[in-house]
């Protein structure tokens, strides 16, 4: 009886010996190609979200040869693996489900790249620069200088406005000026004079002149539409500039109306 159990405790701590063995070469493994991908992805200068994309295949197909090596060393029977995946489905299912719908829905955001990392987004109500696409959350760099992760769910159920175009954040906010001014006064007098004194300031950043233009009219006031243009991936730049220019017009506005 004796020998019984003790053939068992030493059989069952050599599986257990091999399955930590078989788990640390995996994660050494699976380090070296981590290291490797991003070694290589910055040498082929490779977009972020593609390698968003290679680190998720590497980590999911790792954790799966983990967990498969595992079930064969200790030799669990096929149909209480099925068992078993069965009942850890239905607990997913139930208990976590928002959890697998970010984690389709980020497989979503990674294949059809609405927006790649360093973009400048709308995504419903938010906006910022993307800083990261993971399988869960998309990373935005936000306004308010802060990180805001939104689930990707949200992200694929919301309207999505993509400001970055050839390299460049095309940024635009609206001004409404009064009817007591006419056009000639706000276009010459205002906006004209402020994007060239912005330009003065401003321009040795390599930055594009900025535009604005009358877009509608409503019985109280002229709508225009300023468009600033600020290089991709300076979100920063755009948080701090976008008020400045803002700030111009509003004093040269005041002098209008004082003059």
């Amino acid at each position: 009886m004796f020998e019984g159990l003790t053939s068992f405790v030493m059989n069952e701590g050599y599986r257990f010996g091999l399955s930590v063995l078989a788990v640390a070469i995996i994660y050494v493994i699976y380090k070296a190609i981590m290291g490797f991908i991003k070694k290589r992805g910055k040498e082929l200068e490779l977009e972020p979200h593609v390698i968003n994309i290679l680190r998720l295949l590497v980590r999911v197909v790792s954790l799966i040869i983990a967990f498969t090596s595992i079930l064969t060393i200790f030799e669990v029977p096929s149909d209480l693996f099925v068992g078993t995946g069965a009942l850890l489905g239905a607990a997913l299912g139930f208990g976590s489900s928002q959890t697998i719908n970010n984690i389709v829905a980020g497989f979503y955001v990674l294949v059809s790249q609405p927006f790649k990392v360093k973009d400048y987004v709308k995504i419903g109500d938010l906006e910022g620069q993307v800083e990261e696409i993971s399988i869960n959350y998309t990373s935005l760099y936000t306004p308010t200088f802060n990180l805001l992760k939104v689930p990707n769910t949200q992200v694929m159920n919301s309207r999505i406005l993509n400001l970055t175009h050839e390299g460049v954040i095309k940024y635009t906010f609206t001004l409404g000026f009064g009817h007591d001014y006419s056009e000639d006064d706000i276009s010459e007098k205002v906006l004209q004079p402020s994007i060239t004194e912005f330009c003065d300031n401003f321009c040795e950043l390599d930055l594009r002149l900025p535009e604005a233009y009358l877009e509608t009219a409503n019985r109280l006031e002229k709508i225009y539409l300023v468009r600033i243009f600020i290089p991709k991936g300076e979100a920063k730049v755009l948080y701090t500039l976008q008020p400045k220019l803002m700030q111009i017009i509003m004093k040269n506005f005041d002098k209008l109306k004082t003059g």
